[in-house]
């Protein structure tokens, strides 16, 4: 026999995290967040798509962490790129909280990008779509931009770069970093950086928000 899947969280688990966050939400996201947590428990045991397997610890660190970053930024509406997607965090929660946000999972893997298109689909996400590519390989499919984002992308200089390149030219970013790289990043060329916000219920990860300087 097959072990028995992991149980998403019950709706008022979930309620009571975000509010920690200061994030309210309708049952009707609620419950898209319990589709896409089933989902995405059920596929991480074939495709690594996180390294957390309990529940409770998935919609802290994935779910919650991801939306905190709408009490940060102005993300109502306009277009987001979601770079390194993997198992769709950040871009996917913040398309289930903020439902005119544009969005683009970007997704170099293919098993990871199948995923994605899988929760597109299940939970009827009209404007989030998956780009299978390198993010250095992608310009005028993903122009113009509100929001470059990531969790997990690593080499922040050619990133950056990437970013505030003539054929992206995006407007902001915004970085779930730990504290160890911060100094690194802010020293970066072409981009003003906001002061770090402490992500709720961690010492040492933060939001960081960029916004492109005039040329």
């Amino acid at each position: 026999m097959s072990p028995t899947l992991p149980v998403p969280p019950s709706s008022d688990t979930i309620h009571r995290a975000l509010a920690e966050f200061g994030l309210p939400l309708d049952e009707q996201q609620v419950l898209k967040i319990q589709q896409y947590m089933s989902i995405l428990l059920k596929w991480n045991e074939a495709v690594n798509l996180t390294a957390i397997r309990d529940p409770l610890e998935i919609l802290y660190r994935h779910f919650c962490e991801s939306m905190f970053a709408a009490s940060v930024v102005n993300l109502d509406n306009g277009r987001l790129a979601d770079v390194g997607s993997g198992g769709g965090f950040p871009g996917l929660p913040l398309k289930i909280l903020r439902p005119s946000l544009e969005v683009f999972l970007v997704e170099a893997n293919v098993k990871k990008a199948t995923f994605l298109a899988e929760v597109v689909r299940a939970l009827d996400l009209e404007g989030a779509r998956v780009l299978v590519s390198r993010y250095e390989e992608l310009g005028e499919e993903v122009t113009p931009l509100d929001v470059v984002c990531s969790r997990a992308v690593g080499g922040y200089p050619t990133f950056l770069e990437w970013a505030s390149s003539d054929l992206v030219d995006a407007k902001q970013v915004v970085l779930w970093i730990g504290g160890r790289d911060l100094g690194e990043v802010r020293q970066l060329p072409d981009w003003k950086w906001k002061e770090p916000v402490q992500i709720p219920q961690s010492l040492s990860r933060f939001l960081l928000v960029g916004q492109k300087t005039a040329d």
